[in-house]
């Protein structure tokens, strides 16, 4: 049970970073396709952007599910030991 909770709580975390990263790569991926540069930080920089956006903007979200999955576990112990 707190296993499945764990990564529930782990995906719920870091889906919107990685979802921005990919969406992030994939449209300059399709941007270096169709101009064939091929420029290495040209991926890198916008990604990392994306990505401080997304903590920014979801940040909070992600601090309260860390939370609240800290106050879960401790229950999860305190119904262990009783």
């Amino acid at each position: 049970m707190i296993m499945q909770d764990a990564i529930y709580t782990i995906l719920e975390v870091s889906l919107p970073a990685i979802l921005v990263g990919l969406v992030i790569g994939l449209m300059i991926s399709i941007f270096q396709a169709a101009t064939q540069v091929n420029e290495q930080t040209l991926t890198f920089v916008p990604k990392i952007v994306g990505i401080f956006v997304a903590i920014l903007i979801f940040g909070g979200m992600m601090v309260t599910n860390l939370t609240d999955f800290g106050y879960r576990v401790y229950e999860y112990a305190l119904m262990a030991v009783a």
